[in-house]
């Protein structure tokens, strides 16, 4: 049977919960800069944009103001070093994502296209024991470009053989929904993610799902074909 098309997935906040681990790598920058811990709540408001933007959010505000460039690069060097040393054991994959897998896996070729470095991917998908849906990855510095510019979206359809009219996004956040929209892609987004407290509803993805086992197989079909008659 040949595969109907690609499921390109954000990671953290669509597949898995990986704030608990961020915010131990975060407090342990911080607290190297003798700075006070941000802890998981705000931490769980920060993340989204990449290593980065969650650090340079951190930095703001402990200090009360935008770090310097010295600062936020020196932050950014212990925060890298603290969750490259994580064994990600505090990571969990979110409920129905595993069921959902299993479902579309013999019909869909899958891939994660995230903006965290490229490094960290393998292993959390690995720890969390998703790595076998998956043959392609796509991170944040894979490419000059991360999310929401469209080429991490297309370099994965090149990755799985799939033309991007066959490919469908899902995530989490506003910033996957804009990627979807300037790929040409339809976009599933999930509620529960990170979205910098705000609905992601409101980013206008093409369908909300509170689960990703509530999406069949028949439904992603009709999402696709709608999006190419939508597209003649």
């Amino acid at each position: 049977m040949s595969p109907a098309g690609a499921l390109l997935f954000d990671l953290d906040g669509t597949l898995v919960d990986s704030v608990p681990d961020l915010a131990q790598a975060l407090d342990t920058a911080l607290g190297r800069l003798g700075l006070p811990p941000a802890g998981e709540s705000r931490t769980r408001e920060w993340v989204g944009n990449g290593a980065a933007k969650l650090v340079e959010r951190a930095l703001a505000w402990a200090l009360g103001h935008a770090p310097d460039e010295a600062l936020l690069s020196q932050a950014l060097a212990g925060f890298m070093d603290a969750y490259g040393t994580s064994r990600h054991t505090a990571t969990r994959v979110f409920p129905g994502v595993i069921p959902f897998l299993e479902s579309v896996a013999p019909h869909w070729h899958l891939a994660v296209v995230t903006n965290k470095p490229e490094r960290f991917v393998g292993p959390i998908l690995t720890q969390t024991g998703l790595a076998p849906y998956f043959s392609g990855i796509i991170g944040g510095d894979t490419l000059p470009v991360r999310k929401p510019d469209p080429a991490p979206l297309l370099t994965a359809c090149k990755q799985l053989g799939v033309p991007a009219r066959r490919a469908i996004m899902v995530g989490d956040s506003v910033t996957d929904v804009r990627a979807a929209r300037n790929a040409g892609l339809p976009v599933i987004a999930v509620p529960y993610g990170y979205n910098h407290g705000e609905p992601v509803a409101a980013a206008g993805p093409d369908h909300l799902a509170d689960r990703l086992d509530h999406l069949t197989h028949d439904f992603l079909l009709t999402l696709l074909n709608q999006e190419a008659l939508d597209g003649t």
